[in-house]
This record gives C-alpha cells, structure tokens and sequence, in this order.
C-alpha cells in the first residue's frame, strides 16, 4: 500500500505513554512484539503540546514504519485549541479516517484545597475538547466511514474521591462515547471507548498518584498492552475495551457493590500516603 492509499489517524497526547504506544500500532498496522499486523498501515497526524519531543516520535515513526507523519503542536486545556487544529488541517487538505481522543491529564487531592484553574484546565482537556474535536471531526469520519477511540478509564465507573473531577470526566467520556456510538451505528461508524486502570506512564508524575495504592499495586499494567488492547478493539469494532482480566473484574464488581462501599475504597486507595 503506497502512503497515499492509507488511511490517516489523528491521536492526541501522542508523545507518551498509551498515545505513544498507539501510534506505533496505527503505523505498523498492528504489528508489534511478534503479533502480525491485524490491518493495513496507517499514515499519523500527531498532536500534543510540546513539539521537540513530537518531532523526535514523528521522526522514529516515519523512520521505522514508512508512515507519512504530520506533527500538530496545541494545548488543549485552552478552549480555541480545538478550532485551531482544526482549521489547520482543513488548509492542508488533511481528511482524517479515525480520531483518537487520548489526551488527558488527573491531579490529586481534596476538592477543597485543589488550584481551581487546574480542575477547569483538566474539564476542557478531559472533556470540552473532546467532544469539540469530535464535533468538529465527526462529518469527515462519517464520509469515510471511519473510527473513533475515545480514551476514558476504569475511573468511569465509579466516583473518586481525592481526584473527584478527574473521576467525573471519565464518566462523561464513557456515557458520552456509548451514546454516541449508538447513534452512528446504522452510519458504518465505529466509536470505542478504552477505560485502562492504572497504567505506568508520565499521568502519576503529573497527577500525584506516585504514592497511591492505585499505583503500587500488582495489577498496574505498562502501557504498551493497554494500546494494543485499545487498538485491537477498535479495528474489530468493539464498542468497550478493558484491558485486563483483573480490571474487568473491578469493572463487574462496581456494577453489583454498594454504590456507597464502593466510594469509600476508591477514596482509600487514591489517597496519598
């Protein structure tokens, strides 16, 4: 397949963690540690905040794979962002086939005493951008009956104390992601909602959960397998993913536990020590 002929993605947060590890996946076509490639490759548009980094992965990727690969820098805890993204790609030509909504960001600590600029910073991120991007996306997937990962978490499930908002956005992405896919499922349209638990990538750094028993655990996955399941199901048009035998079991005894139970063990195990 020439260049050209692939088809192209849009992954946000690109230059780390899942987003990194995402796009590896789209350029390789799914190949990766000694899986064969379960589609064709695709070429990148990646988006993040800070280019040198940006440019050093669009460079390894390109280099590695042969994939056309665009470099897009935009913070997207500012509300123009979105419209800024996309305005410059429509100047280019660029027509996107599937959009990764992965970018996104926590903090830790009581509502009360967290910085307010913060937490907003965190809903335009989390959620006003995502449901912009889409917004803004969403007519050229349809034509192309394209593809959407929208990364939330296993955090969706439940309320969390000593990251509520953090918590509370994950929920939105879930809902959000479910009700929208229902709504193009007669369109030819895919919309799959990844929910991680914890994952080893620079989100505990910036969040503050180093220290947490969210983090220490066994179960804490690296984010190398939490992309390939996201990417597995989203070209096999699964509709949620949970990466994980030991998080879909949380999954499933959040949906059965004391809604109240269920709160305080989440407050204990996000609390730092």
């Amino acid at each position: 397949m020439t260049n050209a002929a692939r088809p192209t993605v849009l992954i946000t947060g690109a230059s780390t963690g899942i987003g990194y590890e995402l796009a590896r996946l789209f350029a390789s076509g799914g190949a990766s540690a000694g899986r064969p490639a379960i589609s064709g490759p695709w070429n990148l548009i990646l988006l993040a905040r800070t280019r040198p980094k940006l440019n050093e992965v669009g460079e390894r990727l390109a280099h590695e794979f042969g994939a056309n690969v665009q470099i897009v820098t935009a913070d997207l805890s500012h509300p123009r962002s979105p419209d800024e993204v996309f305005a410059y790609l429509s100047e280019t030509g660029v027509q996107i086939d599937a959009l990764v909504n992965n970018a996104g960001f926590g903090a830790n600590g009581n509502f009360a005493a967290l910085d307010l600029q913060v937490e907003l910073e965190m809903i335009q991120t989390n959620v006003t951008s995502l449901v912009h991007l889409t917004k803004l996306f969403l007519p050229h997937i349809i034509q192309r009956r394209g593809k959407i990962l929208n990364v939330a978490s296993t955090a969706a499930f439940q309320p969390g104390p000593h990251m509520a908002v953090y918590y509370a956005s994950k929920a939105f992405v879930l809902s959000f992601s479910e009700a929208l896919n229902e709504e193009l499922a007669g369109l030819g349209v895919v919309v799959s909602t990844l929910c991680p638990g914890p994952t080893r990538t620079e989100f505990e750094k910036r969040a503050g959960t180093s220290s947490t028993k969210m983090f220490r655990g066994p179960f804490t996955m690296d984010a190398a397998p939490v992309a390939w399941s996201g990417f597995e199901g989203l070209i096999k048009g699964k509709h949620l993913i949970i990466p994980g035998w030991q998080n879909q079991g949380l999954v499933q005894s959040l949906r059965i536990a004391p809604r109240k139970l269920v709160t305080k063990v989440s407050g204990r195990i996000a609390k730092r020590d």
